[in-house]
């Protein structure tokens, strides 16, 4: 059998072709829309422009973020470019310019879109990947323009989205930046028009990355106190006592919870209430790099959160006959063990398995379920997940979903953000700097890593 030393190296080299020739080169500069700028949205299953090409923020802002990591990563100036194209589109067509904050959705002109019903209203999920996006391109770029706009991006949520009464933040706006909810007179007809009054996890643990990735380039009093109550909100509050995310809650942080429901009930209601592995693992991965950000020494009660989550995952998420996580599973009433209610394994939960699994394998050397799941983890990638004809990634594993195979690569929810950044994160873990010939820029990314692990290591051992 191989040694460890000799499958990392292997799996070094065929995660540096998935993130170059078949992902980034994929992707780019097919993408860029000369004519209106931003980034072309829509791409078939073969890599081919669809007519209809609406921008949504969401994906305009994750592009920027990926292609200013790879410019740093790979040190090639084609993605600084690419990335500073994307940063033109945000601050001249996406950002609310009369009110402020950004519009969720425009056409590809930048006109009013009727995808998904958004109109003109604005999403502090939208909102808080712009944050994402332009940190990193400051990050890479040193332009201070792009510093601004984020600046911008950031008070523009904490003047209306944060809650000082119960904190954490609102997601729903209009145009004129008005919070609406399900008692306001404004309705919505937007496709995410069910969680209208809710607070949620997922915008919590996106704008907990977008201001980590914000504190590491601007070192600001305000923005250090809000990442840090971002963090313990996440931890205490939002996940519970099992290791899992609740997904909603009322504005009080009361959990919404169908479990006691009647079935019809609280079936229709599983959009709002399950437990989802791949956002779990992901935030025990960012609740870690935010900690680490901050600087807050010996944190063992974010590390024994962090891994009760993944842990959790794993037991009751892991697909023990062929590999992979599950989608959603569900804790019914009188029952103490998880049942799994979707077991489809769509490509963002996977890649960022991969990433939280190597992750705690480093962290943990001692447990070896974390390196060995790894393994499995990219050989389920390898044979249902990665195109190798045309590239990228399939929407859904070809195990569970094998129409994926030609349905679009590319979509509103569907870019290059979470495969890139994971692929990025296990190179650099794997690496051995003195062989792997990593550029100046993945260099120093490495050594930040290799800081961010040794740490956890070290508050690792201090746990009894």
């Amino acid at each position: 059998m191989a040694n460890s030393n000799t499958v990392n190296i292997t799996i070094l080299k065929e995660m540096y072709k998935a993130l170059t020739s078949n992902l980034l080169e994929k992707w780019y500069p097919l993408v860029i829309d000369k004519e209106y700028g931003g980034y072309f949205t829509n791409l078939t299953y073969d890599f081919k422009l669809m007519p209809e090409q609406e921008k949504m923020l969401v994906t305009q802002a994750r592009h920027v973020w990926s292609c200013s990591k790879a410019a740093e990563f790979l040190g090639d100036k084609n993605y600084l470019d690419y990335a500073m194209h994307g940063f033109e589109f945000l601050k001249n067509v996406m950002w609310d310019k009369e009110y402020g904050g950004y519009f969720q959705i425009r056409g590809r002109k930048g006109e009013i879109s009727d995808v998904e019903n958004y109109g003109e209203e604005k999403r502090t999920y939208g909102n808080a990947f712009a944050v994402y996006g332009l940190a990193a391109l400051y990050e890479t770029s040193k332009n201070e323009d792009v510093l601004d706009l984020a600046k911008k991006s950031f008070n523009w949520i904490e003047e209306n989205a944060f809650d000082k009464e119960y904190k954490g933040y609102f997601q729903f706006f209009t145009r004129q930046n008005i919070l609406f909810d399900k008692k306001s007179a404004y309705i919505t007809k937007a496709s995410d028009k069910v969680e209208v009054g809710y607070k949620d996890q997922n915008s919590s643990i996106h704008l907990l990355e977008a201001y980590t990735e914000l504190y590491n380039v601007l070192k600001d009093d305000k923005l250090r106190e809000q990442l840090y109550q971002l963090l313990i909100l996440i931890r205490d509050k939002i996940t519970s006592d099992k290791g899992y995310l609740r997904l909603f809650f009322e504005k009080d942080w009361t959990p919404v919870s169908f479990r006691n429901s009647p079935k019809d009930i609280r079936e229709k209601n599983y959009r709002l209430d399950h437990v989802s592995f791949g956002h779990d693992y992901e935030t025990a991965f960012l609740m870690l790099e935010a900690s680490y950000e901050l600087g807050i020494k010996n944190d063992t009660a974010t590390l024994k959160t962090a891994k009760k989550m993944i842990d959790h995952a794993i037991e009751n998420g892991w697909d023990n006959n062929k590999g992979g996580f599950f989608d959603e599973g569900y804790y019914f009433a009188g029952e103490d063990k998880c049942s799994i209610i979707k077991d489809s394994k769509n490509w963002w939960a996977q890649a960022e398995g991969l990433n939280a699994l190597l992750l705690f394998s480093k962290i943990y050397p001692e447990d070896k379920k974390y390196s060995e799941l790894f393994v499995k983890q990219w050989e389920y990638i390898k044979e249902y997940l990665i195109d190798n004809d045309y590239g990228d990634w399939y929407w859904g594993s070809l195990e569970k979903e094998p129409h994926y195979k030609f349905e679009p690569k590319g979509s509103i929810w569907k870019g290059t953000y979470h495969n890139c950044r994971s692929l990025i994160n296990c190179i650099t873990m794997l690496s051995d700097e003195e062989s792997s010939g990593l550029t100046n820029g993945a260099k120093v990314y490495k050594n930040k890593f290799d800081n961010m692990i040794n740490k956890w290591k070290e508050t690792a051992r201090s746990i009894v």
